[in-house]
């Protein structure tokens, strides 16, 4: 598997991204070919700074950088040498697998939708973020950010997107899928939540257990739980503080431990042919390891051909 990586995405770029190459290198057996695309100048001497030969890895020269307050789709078009743009480029072109990235989240987002577009049948790619229950068990939460305005036909979508890739990458047999609402009464919501319940509950694809309340996220109610991306982003962020608040508060709990987004490194973008992994913009070496181990694990159980195979069986002949 060849995987690219944004060297220059993130605020502590491209230190932290050169880190994690030891950390992933030392936890697996057969490491994927690495693409480094960015700033040779700077990527080589912390490479070398860090005991590996340059020569070990792919480097792909890329002298320019999205800033994170660029506009990103004139900054696609007008900084083609950027790491983002020539990673993209070299998806597209096959040359690379898979391409991580903690820069711009709105080049990321745009560079994939023009680049390599969505599956057959997709009618709006998604984001998800790993939402950690209270029994110790993983759950999954989507739309985050990028559809903040849906119709039901998403949501039902996202339910089946939200499904697959719990089953094959979180290893959740048979995950149950629920409609985030304010109500756990069929009926409840608003027209989006009201339209959006019947499709799920008539998809055969996945096992839809009806509404789910905020109370109920953190819980073990359902695996995968649904929403558009405003309400789903609102519920992100508010969990992202939640460990900011118990770092800050010095509060040592193995729960709240759990919502470091460094565990979970990146969110992909689900929907897409190839697979396309988002960090955060303060990503570290950790959060940058687990990105190399999230694409591979996409790689590996081939979970995007499994998602082509589910929206051609559902595609009207």
């Amino acid at each position: 598997m060849k995987i690219g990586i944004d060297m220059m995405g993130g605020d502590f770029a491209p230190k932290e991204a050169v880190k994690a190459l030891n950390l992933y290198l030392s936890e697996v057996t057969t490491p994927a070919n690495l693409f480094l695309i960015g700033d040779q100048e700077q990527i080589v001497p912390l490479l070398k700074e860090e005991g590996h030969d340059p020569e070990r890895f792919a480097i792909v020269h890329a002298p320019q950088v999205i800033e994170m307050n660029e506009h990103p789709t004139k900054a696609l078009k007008e900084k083609q040498q950027s790491s983002i743009a020539v990673g993209f480029h070299l998806l597209a072109s096959g040359k690379i697998d898979a391409f991580i990235s903690a820069g711009n989240t709105g080049a990321m987002l745009v560079g994939t939708m023009y680049s390599i577009k969505a599956i057959d049948g997709v009618l709006r790619p998604t984001i998800s973020t790993i939402i950690p229950k209270l029994n110790g068990k993983t759950g999954l939460l989507l739309d985050v950010g990028i559809n903040a305005d849906c119709k039901p036909e998403n949501l039902q979508q996202f339910g089946v997107l939200g499904s697959l890739y719990a089953q094959h990458i979180l290893g959740i047999p048979n995950p149950r899928v629920a409609l985030v609402n304010i109500g756990e009464e069929e009926g409840k919501g608003n027209l989006l939540a009201q339209a959006a319940y019947p499709l799920l509950k008539e998809t055969p694809s996945i096992n839809f257990v009806g509404n789910v309340e905020g109370r109920d996220i953190f819980i073990d109610k359902a695996d995968v739980m649904v929403c558009e991306g405003f309400t789903g982003n609102v519920i992100l962020k508010m969990a992202e503080s939640i460990y900011e608040i118990a770092k800050e508060r010095q509060i040592s709990d193995d729960y709240l431990h759990r919502f470091n987004f460094e565990s979970y490194g990146g969110v992909p973008v689900l929907g897409v042919s190839r697979p396309v992994i988002i960090g955060h913009g303060i990503s570290n070496a950790t959060a940058f390891k687990n990105m190399f181990l999230l694409a591979e694990k996409m790689f590996n159980t081939q979970l995007l051909d499994k998602i082509k195979e589910s929206f051609q069986t559902a595609s009207p002949e």
